[in-house]
């Protein structure tokens, strides 16, 4: 069993009421990814997690801007390294070294980086990646703990592999009946041996919505908090809700190979907010509600009733992610691209209407739109002019029923040619089409369906490229990475 859905709110309706200094719930942080053509200065995202009064983040690489706007700050941060760099680090333990003392180390100091985990990988069992990191991420895990325990580190932090739920299922829909995925039991056995002779946690991640996206029967309310979905029954245990389940069934994963206390950390979970029917804010907003609601109170699973510990997906939107595992991978963040935030959303798990701090001094580029030229588009002819835009642009919100669906044929082009125009900073070049389109100063947004200006990104340096990213080649089997139970 994997996941479910939510969405659907606009936030222009409801007041935006500031969020308080109340006591936020304790154990959750957020992630903060950058596949994004203009990511947000981090200096920007850093004042918007103090502003939120979040203090822990999860990182997917460990760059040296970010760590550097995170110094001093006194924030929990978990460095990642992404697969590419596993064969490297496995086959050498120099590299390891070289890693630690470069992205560790370096930041170890009075008004340094709290780092508190180091990510190797990121949910590198994948069954997209067909086995290709299977050989090199435990000995990578393994130097990287050696290299963090010979440099004095290993009583402030502690090395983790991200895995995806998919490494573990049951057959059956009982967590009792779950184990880990045969093709990587071996391996998984080691890793959690290991884990625990070194007392480092395991570190999966779960997606309710997948479920929901992945199969069009699974039963809508079981994705999300609220008490609603049909109770299963298993061992003197009821689960109503998905990640109970998948939860669960990972506890009982540990237990069939003989580890009962092992700590776990959620280090990915959330809901998108655009791409797909069940992906709205609405629905969005339904789940974290329910999911803050959970935290705040610290009850735990059926099986592990402790307060758990959760990294929310994600902080931001990000446009340049791969859709191959679905157009809603570009549309997971909190926050849009500049900051403004979706939905509304309680830190305190206290059920308040209120909506996220926006992000503070975000520079947009010039107020004008690219749109269609009625006097010479040809509407016979404009096909391929509409796929380049969108393959080299990001046409994900007018997928299924998203909020830009509904438009009709004019503004469908009209919203591809904005958004390459946009994403290619407003370059005048970029609005041609062999003459089909033309730069106007009126907005063009429709309705509900935002045609976005671009922001002043903060360094051309800091865009991340693909390799190995979260879910670059994933999309191969559609992500179906998630634990069946």
């Amino acid at each position: 069993m994997a996941g479910r859905a939510m969405m659907l709110v606009n936030v222009g309706t409801v007041i935006m009421t500031t969020l308080t200094l109340a006591s936020l719930v304790r154990g959750f942080g957020v992630n903060w990814g950058n596949i994004a053509s203009h990511p947000l200065n981090p200096d920007i995202v850093v004042r918007m997690l103090k502003d939120n009064k979040i203090n822990k983040v999860k990182l997917f690489d460990a760059h040296s801007w970010t760590m550097n706007t995170l110094a001093g700050t006194g924030m929990e941060v978990m460095v990642g390294i992404p697969n590419n760099l596993l064969e490297s680090l496995a086959e050498d333990y120099e590299n390891a070294k070289d890693w630690v003392k470069e992205n560790v180390t370096a930041y170890m100091r009075k008004g340094g980086v709290n780092i508190k985990y180091v990510a190797v990988g990121n949910e590198p069992f994948l069954s997209a990646y067909n086995g290709s990191f299977l050989e090199t991420t435990f000995p990578a895990l393994k130097n990287i703990h050696k290299a963090l325990k010979e440099a004095g580190h290993t009583d402030k932090m502690k090395a983790t592999i991200p895995q995806n739920a998919e490494v573990y299922q049951s057959a059956n829909d009982k967590p009792s009946e779950g184990d880990f995925r045969s093709d990587v039991k071996k391996t998984m056995l080691d890793i959690v041996n290991f884990f625990h002779d070194n007392d480092l946690p395991f570190t999966v991640n779960i997606y309710p919505f997948l479920s929901l996206y992945l199969n069009e029967h699974f039963p809508v309310e079981f994705a999300f908090f609220d008490g609603k979905g049909e109770s299963i029954p298993d061992k003197g245990k009821n689960y109503d809700n998905v990640f109970d389940a998948n939860y669960d069934t990972l506890v009982y994963s540990l237990k069939k190979a003989g580890i009962k206390d092992m700590k776990i950390i959620i280090g990915e979970i959330g809901w998108p907010t655009d791409g797909h029917k069940h992906a709205t804010p609405k629905l969005a907003e339904k789940f974290y509600a329910g999911l803050m609601k959970r935290l705040a109170e610290e009850e735990g699973t059926p099986l592990r009733p402790e307060r758990l510990e959760v990294y929310l997906f994600g902080f931001l939107d990000e446009d340049m992610k791969s859709i191959m595992p679905g157009p809603f991978e570009r549309h997971w963040g909190i926050f849009r691209y500049d900051g403004t935030p979706k939905f509304m959303l309680d830190f305190t798990g206290k059920g308040r209407k209120i909506v996220p701090v926006a992000a503070k001094g975000v520079k947009y580029l010039d107020k004008q739109w690219c749109i269609v030229n009625k006097d010479t588009i040809n509407l016979d002819k404009v096909a391929p002019d509409l796929e380049y835009a969108c393959y080299h642009g990001d046409c994900t919100a007018m997928k299924g029923d998203s909020r830009c669906s509904k438009l009709d044929r004019i503004q469908n082009i009209s919203y591809a040619f904005n958004m390459y125009y946009q994403i290619q900073g407003q370059d005048v070049r970029a609005c041609d089409f062999k003459g089909t389109a033309r730069i106007t100063k009126d907005n063009a947004t429709v309705g509900s369906c935002l045609f976005p200006i671009q922001i002043v990104s903060g360094s051309d340096d800091f865009r991340i490229s693909f390799v190995f990213g979260r879910f670059f080649v994933v999309g191969l089997v559609l992500l179906g990475l998630i634990a069946t139970i």
